[in-house]
């Protein structure tokens, strides 16, 4: 019987380990899509303890307490910080089997070298051990980065945000290098119209004009598309139920944005029509800068409208959307490919019976000019664990090239989440390894050793140009 989450932890064969201790393990992170917050980096914030580092925002585990009989008032409500870490550390032992339940005892071991099992009876021990340590300068957020060897991360940011930390991250020459990601979403969320005009007339106050038309909206959002240029960002984000890929006029895209500004109810049909435009949009500017684009589909969010109402979205109440995804998808990027304005693009599926579908999806776009120019991106979201990844992985890898995959992320919103990098490398290990040792592949262990940290970290460094 093996220890628990010792150091050959998921690698079940001599040569997994091999490749996980020789060329997996010292790769540095590049972390290209995240939640992290710029002005916590920029201020490199001590935490007060680990509850607001470990908890604070993280829906994982709220979902986990709420399904454990935890009352809200321990998880977002005004319980005290140690009574939520408390609560936390009672429902760790019930995790059993769940992502969480290693995920934790990695952050432990990885960042505060506490190797025991988190549970009621040691609970404050740990809190205080924990505390103890992150009001050193060795913890503060910049210092837990570097603990785990992360050099550049892309933050989430939306086109209104002023990048002003991450112009203070960059002009204090830390050797992190930290880039913003346009998200979009907002400008096209026709669904709340209501919502999309006070969105359109902050704009306006931020650009200092007024905008009366779609010409002029595009060109006021393009001019943050280039102020985010200018800030160092190559990478765009969006996180929607499907793409957009309706047939539209601009005239009829025209007259749409004229009554979204008049407060006018549109129809579904012009909803959609108005999200295709706008998109397309988007991925033309991404084109024109040489950007990465990436497109998170197939979440149903917030579901619970009792909670939503009193917690607010992006609080654990999402769920994996069956939302149709091929026909669409196929449209959009065929009409970018067939006028040469198709960006490298990152495709991510919620839902995995469309796993087989985005593997297929990218090889019809790969035109030879960057290896793997059409990406399919890491299990996200509910399939970033063991599961998850391994079907991610052996579904690329019987339909496209593994070897050109630019590997994990951590969508997070922790600073203590980043051993999901190393989670994924010791099940992409394995699983090379358990291939060399069934004699499905050759052992070459410098080129297996390649391949492994192209994966890890090299592939991504030359995709994003980083």
């Amino acid at each position: 019987m093996k220890n628990f989450l010792d150091e050959n932890f998921l690698l079940q064969t001599k040569t997994a380990q091999t490749l996980y201790h020789q060329f997996a393990k010292q790769m540095p992170i590049i972390d290209y899509h995240n939640h992290l917050m710029p002005d916590q980096i920029a201020e490199d914030k001590n935490f007060d303890n680990i509850t607001q580092v470990w908890l604070y925002g993280d829906h994982y585990k709220w979902r986990a307490m709420r399904a454990n009989g935890v009352d809200e008032y321990f998880i977002t409500g005004a319980a005290s910080d140690w009574e939520k870490f408390e609560k936390w550390a009672e429902t760790v032992p019930y995790t059993l089997r769940n992502p969480l339940y290693h995920w934790t005892h990695l952050e432990l071991q990885r960042y505060f070298d506490i190797h025991e099992v988190l549970s009621s009876a040691n609970a404050k021990k740990i809190y205080d051990e924990c505390n103890a340590k992150l009001q050193t300068k060795e913890y503060s957020v910049q210092g837990l980065l570097r603990k785990m060897n992360v050099k550049t991360l892309c933050t989430t940011d939306d086109p209104l945000d002023n990048l002003e930390f991450h112009q203070q991250i960059k002009n204090s020459g830390i050797d992190l290098r930290v880039l913003p990601a346009f998200r979009p979403d907002k400008a096209m969320n026709a669904d709340d119209v209501a919502g999309l005009n006070a969105y359109i007339n902050k704009l306006e106050s931020l650009i200092g004009s007024k905008i009366t038309d779609y010409d002029t909206y595009l060109s006021a959002l393009k001019s943050r598309h280039d102020y985010f240029a200018a800030n160092g960002a190559s990478v765009s984000d969006h996180g929607l139920e499907q793409i957009y890929a309706e047939d539209y006029t601009e005239e009829e895209v025209k007259n749409i944005f004229l009554k979204i500004r008049n407060n006018e109810a549109i129809s579904l049909t012009d909803n959609l029509k108005f999200k295709s435009a706008m998109l397309f949009n988007f991925a033309l500017w991404d084109h024109e800068k040489g950007w990465v684009q990436q497109f998170h589909l197939g979440a149903l969010r917030n579901n619970n409208d009792r909670l939503l109402a009193s917690l607010g979205p992006d609080t654990g109440f999402d769920s994996i959307g069956d939302f149709p995804q091929g026909k669409s998808l196929a449209k959009f990027l065929n009409k970018l490919d067939l006028n040469n304005k198709l960006a490298k693009t990152i495709l991510y599926n919620l839902n995995p019976a469309d796993n087989e579908l985005m593997a297929t999806m990218i090889g019809n776009y790969q035109d030879g000019t960057v290896a793997g120019k059409v990406q399919w991106g890491s299990g996200w979201w509910f399939l970033d664990q063991k599961d998850g990844m391994i079907k991610q992985i052996n579904t690329l890898s019987n339909m496209g090239l593994l070897s050109q995959f630019v590997g994990m992320l951590t969508d997070s919103r922790s600073f203590l989440s980043f051993p999901r990098h190393e989670y994924f490398r010791r099940i992409l290990c394995d699983l090379f390894g358990t291939d060399v040792e069934n004699g499905e592949l050759p052992y070459d262990e410098a080129w297996l050793g390649k391949i492994i940290q192209d994966i890890c970290y090299n592939n991504a460094k030359n995709y994003f140009n980083f």
